[in-house]
């Protein structure tokens, strides 16, 4: 692709906004990095025996990313919270020594509000990562963790829910007192910027005239995967479904044959091989498959710490799924019936 991604000459806002994650990252991390240790130290002397995740869209594709690397790093079991059980049935939570992690763009949504305070009331530890600088949300937290990446006029998150990997990440190597993966965020805002210039364009031939689609990650790539599925829908008014390379074998994947499209995200850990075993079986079918692998694939991807590669693989997608959705015809800025901040009850 051109320096500027758009098939017409113009660059949309969501291409702009997801180029400035590199610098967003960057600023988050130095800014939040006493309130990470400070988070670390608090969960290690007193170790929660759950953490409830609370948030909705692309927010909680961002909780999905939590839950493994979590479950992974730090051993404690993760459940992204059903808002509606607050926000809906007024129903109270069991008192208990538990993490509540909330993540929002807005801060504002009257059912994520409803659940942070449920849990709140219940004892939890609440930890909001929020990008709007003033929120209802910040004021539930016990530590609110600036995502610092500006304001987002294009209706389709990037550069906030590349933050809010990036902050989970660091939430978490705090709290697991990684080292490596400590490392790997300090490099991390430098390889934003390369991937954003990766050549995804064969993703834009290939998907133009596509009308069913299958995104497929697993582990830590799975929640990049559910929110590559969201903007194939929000920007390209294209139907995508995304599904572990594992749980796809129970039933979806009767339905790939040669009118097929699967976009499939590996990555250098052991999850990674059953991603790439997955796409070999659906091009066996006749499927159109493309593979984004830092190991080599369809799609170039950068080698990283296995935990970093599902930030960078979804930064290299912002950038294709904003052409793709003018070479469909779509407005990725705005699409129908959307609106930036969804108040859901």
């Amino acid at each position: 692709m051109t320096p500027s991604a758009a098939v017409d000459g113009r660059q949309t806002l969501m291409e702009r906004e997801a180029g400035e994650a590199a610098a967003a990252v960057a600023t988050m991390l130095t800014a939040n990095r006493d309130a990470f240790t400070q988070i670390g130290q608090r969960l290690r002397a007193s170790p929660p025996a759950a953490v409830v995740t609370c948030a909705r869209g692309s927010s909680d594709h961002a909780a999905t990313y939590a839950k493994y690397l979590i479950e992974t790093k730090a051993g404690t079991p993760t459940a992204s919270a059903a808002l509606s059980i607050a926000s809906l049935y007024d129903a109270p939570a069991v008192v208990g020594n538990r993490l509540c992690l909330a993540v929002s763009q807005s801060g504002k949504s009257p059912d994520l509000l409803a659940a942070v305070e449920q849990q709140r009331d219940a004892g939890a530890f609440v930890v909001a990562l929020v990008n709007a600088g003033v929120s209802p949300l910040a004021g539930l937290a016990d530590i609110v963790i600036p995502l610092s990446a500006g304001v987002e006029r294009s209706v389709a998150a990037t550069k906030s829910y590349i933050a809010s990997l990036a902050a989970i990440a660091a939430l978490v190597a705090a709290w697991a007192e990684d080292d490596a993966l400590e490392s790997a965020l300090t490099t991390l805002p430098e390889q934003l910027a390369q991937a954003f210039a990766l050549d995804w364009s064969p993703a834009v031939t290939s998907f133009q005239g596509a009308t069913n689609l299958f995104v497929l990650g697993r582990g830590y790539g799975l929640g990049v995967a559910q929110e590559a599925a969201l903007k194939f829908k929000e920007t390209s008014a294209l139907h995508a479904e995304s599904f572990s390379a594992a749980e796809v074998r129970h039933g979806p994947m009767a339905i790939v044959d040669d009118a097929f499209h699967v976009l499939a995200f590996g990555g250098s850990d052991r999850a990674a091989a059953s991603v790439r075993s997955t796409a070999d079986e659906f091009r066996g079918r006749g499927a159109t498959v493309l593979l984004a692998d830092p190991a080599g694939g369809d799609l170039p991807a950068i080698a990283a710490h296995p935990a970093i590669e599902p930030i960078l693989t979804i930064q290299s997608f912002y950038r294709m799924a904003s052409a793709l959705g003018l070479a469909r015809g779509c407005d990725p800025d705005s699409p129908p019936h959307l609106n930036k901040v969804t108040e859901t009850l």
